[in-house]
C-alpha cells in the first residue's frame, strides 16, 4: 500500500508541506512579476497538484530499489519519470494560467506562466527528486524495521528450541534414575517395583500433560515433585523424609514445568540415598514482592566421592532460567556442614485465578 495514500493523517501532511512550497514559490517567483494574490493564487494550487503528480516517484522507487538494481537503471528511470512528472506540472501551469486570466485576474497569471516556464520544468524535476530521496528513505526505513521484527522472531525461536533441548537433556535423566531404582528393587521386593512402575506411570503422564506448557502454577510443579518422591518413598522407605513450607501467595505463582526435578532428584541420588540413616529433604517457597524464591537443602556426606550428575541438573537448570528470564544468578548453590542448599529466586508471576481455580494438590 502507498505510504502516503493510505493514511489520511499522512496525506493532510504531506498537502500541507507542499502548501508550504507553493507559498515559498509565490515568494521566490511570483511577487516580482505580479501581486501578492496573483503570486499566491497561481504557485499554491500548483503545488498541490505537483504534491499528487509526485506520488509516483513511489512506484518508480519501489521498481527500481537502490539495493536490487544497477546504479544506471535507477539514474535512468529517475530522470525519465522526473521529465514526464515536470512536463505534466508545466502543462497545468499553463492551463492554470489560462484559467486565471477567465476568471479576471487579467493577463498576470500568463505573464507568470509565459516568463517562468523553464524555471518551472527545472524545479519540478528538482522537487520530484527530492520526494524520490524521501520515499528511498522510507523504504529503508520500513526494511530495517523488517528486519528488527524478523531478528526478534527468529531469536524468540531459537530461545524456545534451546529451552525444549535443555528440557530433553534433563527428561531421559531422571528417567534412567528412577528405572535404575526399579530394576534394583525387581530382585529384593518385586511388589515395591511394581508399585513404583505404577506411580512412575502416573509421573510420566502427568509430565507429559504439563510439560507442553511454558509455564505452570508452583502448585502443579509442587504436586509433580511429590509424585517423583513418592516413587522414592518406595525404595528408600523410612530413610526419606520431606518437609515443606509454602509461603502466602506462592503457590499461584507461574513456574517453568520440571523446575523442581533436577534439584529432588540430586537430593535424592547425591544426598539422602548416600547416608545409611537417610535424611529429611526440606522444600519451601515463598514470595516477597515481585520475587519467588524456592528453597531445597537436604543433608549430604561430605566425604563422598564428587560424581557429575549434581553438576549437570544446577547446569542444566541454570541455562533454562537464563533463556526464560535472563538472569544469570537466579540459582545459588552452597554445601556447607553436611547440609547442601539450593536457593532459586525467579520472577513472581502470579497465575490467573481462573487457571488456578479448582487444582488439588497429589499428595506424597
Amino acid at each position: 500500500m502507498h505510504p502516503i495514500l493510505g493514511s489520511i493523517r499522512r496525506l493532510a501532511i504531506y498537502l500541507l508541506a507542499w502548501l508550504l512550497i507553493g507559498l515559498l514559490l509565490s515568494v521566490g517567483l511570483g511577487v516580482r512579476n505580479g501581486n501578492w494574490l496573483t503570486a499566491v493564487a497561481f504557485f499554491v494550487p500548483l503545488g498541490v497538484v505537483f504534491a499528487l503528480i509526485s506520488q509516483s516517484a513511489w512506484y518508480v522507487c519501489r521498481i527500481f530499489p537502490l539495493v536490487r538494481s544497477r546504479a544506471w537503471s535507477v539514474v535512468a528511470a529517475q530522470i525519465l519519470a522526473a521529465v514526464f512528472a515536470s512536463a505534466i506540472w508545466v502543462a497545468a501551469a499553463g492551463a492554470w494560467a489560462r484559467a486565471l486570466e477567465v476568471v479576471g485576474l487579467e493577463s498576470a497569471g500568463v505573464a507568470l506562466y509565459q516568463n517562468q516556464r523553464a524555471l518551472l520544468f527545472v524545479i519540478g524535476a528538482l522537487l520530484f527528486w527530492l520526494v524520490a530521496i524521501f520515499f528511498y528513505l522510507l523504504i529503508a526505513f520500513d526494511a530495517s524495521k523488517d528486519a528488527e521484527r524478523a531478528n526478534v522472531e527468529l531469536s524468540l525461536l531459537a530461545r524456545e528450541a534451546e529451552l525444549k533441548a535443555l528440557r530433553a537433556q534433563i527428561d531421559p535423566h531422571f528417567i534412567f534414575n528412577s528405572l535404575h531404582s526399579i530394576s534394583s528393587l525387581t530382585a529384593t521386593d518385586p511388589a515395591a517395583a511394581r508399585r513404583m512402575c505404577l506411580l512412575l506411570a502416573d509421573f510420566l503422564r502427568e509430565t507429559l500433560r504439563l510439560g507442553g506448557s511454558q509455564q505452570i502454577p508452583l502448585s502443579e510443579e509442587l504436586a509433580l515433585a511429590d509424585r517423583f518422591l513418592a516413587i522414592e518413598q518406595v525404595r528408600l522407605g523410612q530413610r526419606l523424609v520431606v518437609s515443606r513450607e509454602t509461603g502466602p501467595g506462592a503457590a499461584t505463582c507461574l513456574v517453568p514445568p520440571l523446575l523442581l526435578q533436577p534439584l529432588v532428584e540430586n537430593a535424592i541420588n547425591h544426598g539422602v540415598a548416600q547416608l545409611v540413616e537417610g535424611g529429611t529433604i526440606r522444600m519451601a517457597a515463598a514470595r516477597t514482592g515481585s520475587t519467588l524464591t524456592i528453597t531445597l537443602e537436604n543433608p549430604c556426606d561430605p566425604d563422598r566421592q564428587r560424581t557429575r550428575g549434581v553438576g549437570l541438573g544446577l547446569q542444566l537448570l541454570r541455562k533454562r532460567l537464563i533463556n526464560q528470564y535472563g538472569a544469570s544468578d537466579a540459582v545459588y548453590a552452597q554445601e556447607q556442614e553436611g547440609q547442601f542448599r539450593v536457593e532459586v529466586r525467579i520472577p513472581a508471576v502470579p497465575a490467573l485465578a481462573e487457571a488456578s481455580a479448582g487444582k488439588t494438590e497429589a499428595p506424597a
